[in-house]
């Protein structure tokens, strides 16, 4: 029988019906099925070549991108530390703090909007507003663009990627999202998507276990769903303050800084104590501290997790979800405790681990950024 129920629940997954935990046959809930990423999506306007490739992936680890040339894109994005950092908030721009932890880039180009609480919408636009947010690169895109038509070099690379005597800036951000629309997971690397597949021995018995939990009595399905395991949408699990903003005036100057220019009502400018995270696109209350899901790909090299980066393991937070999450008034109904014991915590963590790579996906090295040319 227990066979049987395996078997069963491993295919509802595959197929997009999952049982939630308090619901009996008959009243199953049908999610998006998990599965291999599919092609990735490719704007109209920025179609991609080898040679806008090569461009962005210079571009992206160039920090003259940046007001005082000193924070690259690969600065808070770093191949090595899972395209993200290992600090549980992002660098600032010198003389500043973030507010944020720094999401990886890997698999970007899947969500229809990007950062934590889906201020943009393109990987053109995210880009942009990196490099020339206040606390992140603050570069002045005049400037910046004056810098790159002072470097023959991408004089050459833009001429043969865009047909232009002189770059622009807008067109770097175009060749910066064409190179991270190369920064996926490759199936064959995973061991979930190579079980997807019909691989039945890619996964181990404790993953195939942690697989029932995940789609069954965990409940994880709910919001991790589809080929990137996000429904690309905005819950507040009560995650709680990380205390590190206690610890530093700037970090609590760059909070109050986000409620002053998102435009939050006086009260509660005054009343800043958190990251509201949706609320400050819409300004409606049901949506202060939700975030958007984020990706569960790659998740063995993306720690630390949260949208502060409160939890540096992943026990760490399968133990918040076990517990029922943390405290807020606008909690999501969602989030309740699971009863997970001991082993099955064990269990759900080998299936997430199977939904990473082998090894750490595209690892590289910076490529020498292009010298100016001395004017004449």
């Amino acid at each position: 029988m227990r066979i049987l129920t395996f078997f069963a629940l491993a295919l509802g997954v595959l197929l997009g019906t999952v049982l939630r935990p308090a619901e009996a046959p008959g009243q199953a809930k049908r999610f998006p099925p998990l599965g291999p990423l599919p092609s990735v999506p490719v704007p109209r306007d920025n179609p991609m070549s080898d040679a806008k490739v090569a461009l962005g992936k210079l571009l992206f680890f160039d920090p003259r991108l940046s007001g005082d040339v000193s924070t690259s894109c690969a600065a808070c994005h770093d191949p090595k530390l899972g395209w993200g950092t290992d600090q549980p908030i992002s660098r600032g721009y010198p003389g500043a703090e973030h507010w944020r932890n720094s999401q990886t880039v890997l698999n970007s180009p899947y969500y229809a909007k990007l950062f934590w609480a889906g201020e943009v919408t393109s990987l053109e636009s995210q880009a942009a507003a990196a490099a020339t947010g206040n606390v992140a690169g603050n570069g002045d895109p005049i400037m910046m663009e004056e810098r790159l038509r002072q470097v023959p070099e991408y004089v050459t690379r833009f001429k043969e990627v865009f047909g232009v005597d002189q770059p622009t800036i807008a067109m770097a951000w175009m060749a910066v999202a064409a190179f991270g629309r190369t920064v996926v997971s490759k199936a064959e690397n995973v061991p979930f998507d190579r079980y997807a597949k019909g691989d039945q021995s890619a996964l181990s018995p404790e993953a195939k276990r942690g697989l029932a939990l995940f789609q069954g009595k965990a409940g994880c399905i709910q919001c991790h769903n589809g080929p990137l395991a996000s429904d690309d949408s905005y819950h507040n699990l009560g995650v709680p303050p990380n205390p590190i903003f206690e610890s530093s005036p700037l970090y609590q100057i760059t909070l109050r800084y986000q409620h002053v220019i998102r435009g939050v009502p006086e009260q509660v400018y005054r009343a800043a104590d958190r990251d509201l995270g949706l609320y400050y696109t819409t300004k409606r209350d049901e949506d202060r501290g939700k975030f958007r899901t984020p990706s569960l790909r790659e998740l063995k090299y993306t720690a630390p997790y949260m949208h502060n980066g409160i939890f540096g393991s992943l026990e760490e937070v399968i133990e918040f979800y076990n517990r029922g999450g943390g405290e807020d008034l606008n909690k999501s109904p969602l989030v309740k405790p699971l009863g997970l014991t001991d082993q099955e915590q064990k269990d759900l963590k080998a299936f997430l681990e199977s939904l990473s790579s082998d090894g750490p996906p595209h690892v590289m090295d910076p490529p020498e950024p292009p010298p100016y040319a001395a004017m004449k």
